[in-house]
């Protein structure tokens, strides 16, 4: 399906999920001058959120203007709605499309800024929302982003996906700021297998953060990684260049080097010494990363191919493995080419 009516500033566009993404773009947007809803599912939340006009849990300092609308109620966050903003966690995502079923226009587009892949189904976010709700517009928005650092109004540059160019053109005129600069692509499945799939490197750069390896091992890291992710992408369907791109090698920099980046912080945890489980005590925030390891290696294995850093995470983050362990296994692989196709 295709859009076919720019939103314009007269209707509404609907923010869901009131964590640190979706805070930052009904920021954005209101700045804008476009009228926002932003929904959330805790009422306490919903009510903090309106008396402090602040997001002290997952971004604080960033002012909510006032025009933003807060609510709990499906019904009132989809009033005159031209246009759903998902900021929904990957694995929440069907419960709370679930909820808004019945209210949500056969014809409203929904632009996706999660990152992940949901586990059993295997499914990407906005497989995910169209399974749920039926075929519609859907764009995903990802790329190289600290929700602190653009909440501070620091540049950065994102691109948002979609087989409607009408869609992505619409988003890229919303977003653009003199500090947020949006781009474009048609490669929907790539960009959010990238944007997923970095999470899970980013989860053993941090370990190695944790263990003191050095900037060597992390660059190798890095660029292996990089090498998996891609592999695994093309034989999904993906195009080789999106992970050259701001959806893979630019958001797999930035959440492997950021030091407030939830993913690389749980790695680096566990590199300290905690476990897994005790690694995500007291951190704000759901950490992508963790769920969608499963899922990568469930497509690993139904694809047969070798992800020998994925498949040594998995290793450190369910089956208890030592990560000193696991560096050591990597590192005595039997010797291949650098461009050796298998691994």
């Amino acid at each position: 399906m295709h859009s076919t009516l720019p939103l314009g500033h007269a209707r509404v566009t609907c923010v869901m999920g009131t964590g640190a993404m979706g805070t930052l773009c009904a920021t954005i947007l209101a700045q804008g001058s476009y009228r926002v809803r932003l929904w959330g599912r805790r009422p306490e939340h919903i009510a903090a959120l309106a008396a402090q006009r602040e997001n002290l849990r997952y971004l604080p300092g960033l002012h909510l203007p006032e025009s933003i609308e807060l609510t709990t109620s499906a019904e009132t966050a989809l009033r005159q709605c031209g246009l759903i903003i998902c900021a929904v966690p990957a694995q929440h995502i069907r419960a709370v499309m679930g909820q808004f079923r019945a209210v949500i226009p056969a014809d409203v587009p929904i632009a996706s800024v999660a990152k992940g892949i949901e586990n059993q189904t295997l499914l990407r976010p906005t497989e995910i929302i169209t399974e749920v709700l039926g075929a519609r517009p859907v764009v995903a928005i990802s790329g190289p982003c600290i929700a602190g650092e653009l909440a501070c109004v620091l540049p950065t540059t994102l691109v948002a996906a979609s087989t409607d160019e009408t869609l992505t053109a619409l988003i890229q005129t919303m977003f653009t700021t003199t500090y947020l600069r949006i781009y474009r692509n048609a490669d929907l499945r790539g960009v959010e297998l990238a944007a997923a799939m970095k999470n899970v490197v980013a989860i053993a750069a941090g370990i190695l953060d944790g263990l003191q390896a050095g900037t060597n091992a992390k660059a190798a890291l890095l660029t292996r990684g990089l090498v998996e992710i891609t592999r695994l992408g093309v034989l999904l369907g993906a195009q080789v260049e999106t992970f050259s791109g701001l959806a893979g090698l630019g958001d797999l920099v930035t959440t492997c080097f950021a030091a407030q980046g939830r993913n690389r912080t749980l790695g680096e945890h566990i590199g300290r010494g905690l476990s897994p489980s005790a690694a995500l005590q007291g951190m704000t925030g759901v950490v992508e990363g963790l769920p969608t390891t499963k899922s990568v290696m469930d497509l690993a294995r139904r694809q047969r191919v070798e992800m020998p850093i994925t498949e040594c995470l998995h290793a450190v983050l369910f089956e208890g493995k030592k990560p000193r362990e696991g560096i050591a296994d990597l590192m005595s692989r039997q010797p291949r080419h650098e461009r050796d196709r298998c691994v």
